[in-house]
């Protein structure tokens, strides 16, 4: 159960000190520190992080806005530490997740990750529906088989000279193609 800290600015011109003394003041053992944009979440020492840190640690960061500026990429961090079941602890917004009160923000966090994430699919929906009915959408086409190929090594396969696997190498299809494949094969017997 370590203390770990994050730490971002913006430019080379800006300095950490501030955010240095939170760290400090919370004993934090081991920082990890950047100084980039916010932008993103392609963020070198934000990746270290997210991999460094286990169930039971605490990571502490002087606000929210440091870990980043995009709902989204917020909302994955967020996400990530979670899962991991590391608490996180905001200075400026007075956010701990493990008390009832940090639990309860980090809850209204995970509503609204799912909030646009539902509004992305029903855009993404719309937009299909709207598509094909222009006729400018006809979905994701079907992988091309050769099925004289299919049943040589069908024969391969039952007769277990090959195995499922060699079968799908072969025919160069992942296992869920492969297998709707091969049921399609096997009624047209």
């Amino acid at each position: 159960m370590g203390k770990i800290g994050y730490i971002r600015v913006s430019t080379e011109h800006q300095e950490t000190a501030r955010q240095e003394a939170i760290m400090q003041q919370y004993q934090v053992e081991r920082v990890f520190a950047e100084k980039m944009s916010g932008k993103n979440a392609n963020r070198p020492e934000l990746k270290a992080m997210l991999e460094f840190v286990r169930d039971g640690d605490t990571l502490y960061i002087e606000s929210i806005s440091r870990l980043g500026r995009s709902t989204r990429d917020l909302l994955n961090i967020i996400d990530v530490l979670q899962k991991k079941g590391v608490t996180l602890v905001s200075s400026k917004e007075n956010i701990d997740t493990n008390t009832p009160q940090g639990r309860f923000v980090l809850s209204i966090f995970a509503a609204l990750s799912e909030l646009e994430r539902e509004q992305t699919l029903q855009r993404q929906r719309e937009g299909i529906a709207i598509a094909k009915a222009q006729g400018k959408y006809k979905g994701r086409q079907p992988i091309a088989i050769d099925w004289v190929k299919f049943g040589q090594l069908y024969e391969l396969w039952k007769k277990e000279e090959i195995t499922a696997v060699e079968f799908q190498n072969r025919m160069g299809l992942r296992a869920n193609t492969f297998y709707r494949r091969l049921r399609e094969y096997e009624s047209r017997l």
